[in-house]
């Protein structure tokens, strides 16, 4: 066959081509197979990345007290000692929320002193110097948690610092649990509205008591940046070794801010068991004097049917608070508190011997707390 010289001039030109395509080709590989592997994750990276938005907190909470019965307190949280400088809460905590960019968060917050005595029970004290400890997942909306974590019921928590009273109340310490163990799950609907659920072993008890659950719901309105309103519920049984006579609590929290100097909070909450039951309310107002000093009265009344969760008598029981709130810098205050409890019977015991239907103290309450994120 005659090839054309029009062809052959192609034909050069195309096997010139593809040997420089192969040439191109090798000298790559060649390059590539001499190039040096990505290197690991640095693993000490990686952490300072997990514990880059981590707080790291603490506080002291100290006061002296005197009780006119010059016995220690009755119906009280963690102010009970009579005549005495006591040492409430030592804390430190580490915390990190999830984020959408991180969503693996946690909170461990260990408590000591009196108060981590006072509302663990005795099945329980492996556990009572740890408040909380539960790790956070993040997905979408919804924020689940799991471990060890303080109740989402009532008007006033574990530290005094964040009450607008000293003294905790009533409802705090007979109506509402203090903690539970098992798993939760916040969700934030839109800025004005967010739901709770959970199941846990029950009310302050890590060790479960029995083969029950307890079910837990919470629903938050915020309307306006003036208006909260917060109805929690928890049920299921609490009675050790058995499932029968469930707990019931309604919990309802309103707080409305309506501007200037004042803010007003009131606490409902309803308790069942067995055919007995608590009815109570509380109410607070509080007013912003000044940038260092505020006023805050409470009054509360409570109709204590005499279950277990109560005060075990049938009563009705009534407080009067009066608290002065001094603050010499932004993480530290002084409280200085009057307060007054009654009742129908007379279950206050005197140092006598005697028993009155009324218990009078007058506390002063030191607070001093650090945060790195404040």
């Amino acid at each position: 066959m005659i090839i054309g010289m029009h062809q052959r001039t192609w034909l050069r030109r195309a096997a010139l081509g593809m040997a420089a395509c192969v040439l191109v080709a090798g000298t790559a590989s060649r390059a590539a197979a001499q190039d040096p592997a990505a290197p690991p994750p640095d693993p000490d990276k990686v952490t300072l990345n997990f514990f880059k938005g981590t707080e790291v907190g603490g506080l002291v909470d100290g006061y002296y007290q005197w009780y006119s019965t010059k016995q220690n307190g009755l119906y009280r949280a963690f102010d009970q000692s009579h005549n005495a400088f006591t040492v409430s809460m030592a804390e430190v905590w580490l915390a990190k929320a999830p984020a959408s960019d991180s969503p693996i968060g946690y909170k461990i917050r260990m408590n000591f002193g009196e108060a981590s005595h006072v509302y663990t029970p005795a099945a329980d004290v492996d556990y009572k110097y740890i408040e909380e400890a539960y790790g956070s997942y993040l997905h979408g909306k919804a924020q689940i948690d799991f471990g060890k974590f303080v109740t989402n019921a009532g008007a006033e928590v574990v530290e005094a610092k964040d009450n607008w009273n000293y003294t905790r109340s009533l409802l705090f310490q007979l109506t509402i649990p203090v903690y539970h163990a098992g798993i939760r799950m916040n969700y934030a609907a839109t800025d004005k509205v967010s739901f709770m659920v959970g199941v846990v072993n029950g009310w302050n008890n890590v060790v479960e008591n029995n083969t029950g659950k307890t079910f837990m719901a919470s629903v938050t309105l915020k309307p306006s940046p003036k208006f909260t309103f917060i109805e929690n519920y928890i049920g299921g049984p609490e009675t050790s070794g058995t499932n029968d006579n469930a707990r019931n609590l309604s919990d309802t929290v309103i707080q409305y801010v309506p501007g200037g100097k004042l803010s007003l909070m009131a606490n409902l909450d309803f308790t069942s068991e067995g055919g007995q039951t608590s009815s109570g309310f509380a109410g607070y107002l509080k007013y912003q004097a000044g940038p260092k000093f505020a006023i805050v009265p409470r009054y509360e009344y409570l109709s204590d049917g005499g279950a277990a969760f109560g005060s075990g008598l049938k009563q009705n029981l009534q407080d009067f608070t009066v608290t002065l709130e001094l603050k010499g810098a932004d993480n530290f205050m002084w409280r200085i508190e009057y307060r007054g409890d009654y009742s129908d019977q007379d279950v206050f015991k005197t140092d006598t011997g005697s028993f009155k239907s009324s218990q009078q103290s007058l506390a002063f309450g030191f607070l001093y707390s650090f945060s790195s994120k404040s």
